[in-house]
């Protein structure tokens, strides 16, 4: 006789850090919550993060906290292990982190009998990859999460489509109206990582060239103070182009902006994957890392992406390694022409189809109308 697979009431999944990778749990968490109704999901992460969590099932209840306040260290992770224990009467644990801080909350709830999983970090891949000893790609994140569900025995579907699927983008009061025949399209020049970013001299010759056409609107992203200033000097130099740096903003604000954008053009960062909760094409810039290291955004397409092809890419899985040539060439080499060609190509394929979509719905609609008078 088959064993019955056990029902968990309560599950914890954790994903404390970083932004991107905390978006990435969207597109897995939301269809696995719809396909498992009568299981509530707890999701651990820090407060930044959290808030990135809208539209969510009614089955998954998104916590925060603050390490640096009452959480730090050994005694303040266990005093939140105790919390979400006696709160949330924890029967499992997906740990989609899987680094010592998780550690000792999964140590306490297993002491506790709750039963842990726990992300395959694929260490040996990664090591192979960077060192050239092979070009087996990591397996995608998104697949690796879906995959610590599936120990704990849950039906973990992929079918997200994007946030408020079927709706209309809630109100943003920073989000102007777009009229038609505008293209609008972001520019996301930072990451994490600096080694990661395109050169901002050069991408001001990329936003240049996409300011020269009179419909196109673009609309820069980034935080921080020093990104802000850049930003602010180079769209006061184009017609049409604005830092949302500028603007105080939100996760909704970002979501009702994206969504209205015929494509964004980022770097591996988390506007790539923010992006994806959209089902915005995100043209991403490759350098140092590469879609091979398990990252590419949910639903995006790698031969949209612009990277190079050389002996010594990836030089790392997360893009923090010096580069041995001192100047990153695996960007710096990147025309600004042929990236701001593959935008305008690419923005122009998006309207068409578009469109094509929008006047066939339109057709279908009367057709049924006239079918239905008869």
């Amino acid at each position: 006789m088959a064993e019955k697979k056990k029902h968990f009431r309560n599950v914890l999944v954790m994903r404390l850090s970083v932004l991107g990778n905390v978006a990435m749990t969207i597109p897995v968490l939301y269809p696995l919550c719809k396909a498992n109704p009568d299981t509530r999901f707890i999701m651990l992460t820090k407060k930044w993060p959290a808030s990135m969590f809208h539209d969510r099932p009614a089955n998954l209840k998104v916590v925060d906290f603050d390490v640096n306040e009452n959480h730090s260290g050994l005694f303040g992770l266990l005093k939140l292990s105790k919390q979400l224990h006696k709160l949330y009467d924890i029967d499992a644990v997906a740990d989609l982190h899987n680094v010592s801080g998780t550690w000792i909350i999964d140590g306490y709830m297993r002491m506790k009998g709750a039963p842990v999983a726990r992300l395959d970090r694929e260490k040996p891949k990664r090591r192979a990859l960077v060192r050239h000893q092979t070009t087996e790609p990591v397996t995608p994140i998104h697949e690796r999460y879906r995959n610590v569900f599936r120990k704990l025995g849950f039906d973990a579907p992929d079918n997200f489509k994007r946030l408020y699927e079927g709706r209309d983008w809630p109100e943003s009061p920073i989000v102007p109206e777009k009229k038609p025949g505008q293209r609008w399209i972001a520019i996301s020049p930072f990451s994490s990582h600096r080694q990661k970013a395109y050169p901002l001299d050069l991408m001001e010759q990329v936003i240049a060239e996409l300011s020269k056409r009179d419909n196109y609107f673009i609309f820069l992203l980034g935080g921080g103070k020093a990104e802000k200033i850049a930003l602010r000097s180079i769209a006061r130099k184009y017609k049409n182009v604005v830092s949302m740096a500028e603007i105080k903003h939100s996760f909704i604000d970002e979501y009702a902006l994206l969504g209205k954008c015929e494509l964004i053009l980022t770097m591996e960062s988390a506007n790539m994957h923010l992006a994806s909760l959209v089902d915005t094409q995100a043209m991403t810039i490759w350098g140092p890392t590469s879609p091979a290291c398990g990252y590419l955004g949910y639903n995006q397409v790698v031969e949209d992406d612009i990277q190079l092809d050389m002996e010594c890419r990836p030089c790392s899985i997360t893009g923090d390694k010096p580069c041995k040539y001192g100047d990153f060439p695996c960007l710096k080499n990147i025309k600004p022409e042929y990236i701001a060609q593959h935008v305008i190509e690419a923005v122009e394929h998006n309207v068409e189809h578009h469109t094509k979509a929008t006047k066939s719905a339109i057709a279908e609609k009367e057709q049924k109308t006239q079918d239905d008078n008869k």
